[in-house]
């Protein structure tokens, strides 16, 4: 879902201020063990490209991809993102500060609110689309569900040869381990809450 830069606007700051520290980060952490990008790429599946933006602070990763490095590297996630380990359990996250990612056409911003510590298995995020928006994702791990429970306007999503509609109070289940796309079909624009448990077949 991520890797194209955030257009600039009033709550993306917060956005390039976390990016630009992971980015310092991921590189301080990279040239400790001495990997080149091509072998951190091959150790976690990221393309080199993607991590190569990341350092560069050109990009802000999915949640899903900062695990995938941290796990390459051996830290965990919170030490990547620079979390204090006696960190209050009360948050309070504001606008700001919260990660925005952006779909290709520009038209779609998903706002990271999920946990960090549940990133593994459990992603959340607050979706924004103006009208015709498209969020095109490639498939999750196997066994993969998400949730998109429609808080204004109107969402397709088209997985396979499937396509359903919902409208503002409704919600649509899917099977994410396979491609599949979003789209927000209503003239004025759309909101909606977008959960995607990762494990649903370990748990299930």
């Amino acid at each position: 879902m991520a890797g194209r830069p955030p257009k600039r606007n009033e709550a993306s700051d917060g956005a390039h201020a976390f990016s630009g520290q992971l980015g310092k980060t991921i590189q301080r952490l990279r040239k400790a063990y001495n990997l080149s990008l091509s072998e951190l790429a091959e150790q976690s599946g990221v393309a080199k490209s993607i991590i190569s933006q990341i350092e560069r602070n050109e990009t802000n990763p999915t949640l899903a991809t900062i695990w995938r490095l941290s796990q390459a590297l051996d830290v965990s996630i919170d030490r990547v993102l620079g979390t204090a380990a006696d960190a209050p359990f009360v948050e309070d996250v504001s606008k700001a500060d919260t990660p925005l990612l952006v779909s290709e056409d520009g038209k779609m911003t998903l706002a990271i609110i999920g946990w960090i510590n549940t990133v593994e298995w459990l992603q959340w995020y607050d979706v924004t689309s103006e009208a015709g928006g498209v969020l095109e994702s490639e498939g999750h791990q196997r066994g993969s569900v998400e949730c998109l429970s429609v808080l204004e306007g109107r969402f397709e999503v088209e997985v396979a040869d499937e396509l359903r509609t919902a409208e503002a109070g409704g919600t649509l289940r899917y099977r994410c381990d396979r491609p599949h796309t979003v789209r927000c079909t209503s003239p004025e624009g759309g909101r909606a809450l977008m959960v995607c448990i990762l494990k649903a077949a370990v748990m299930g």
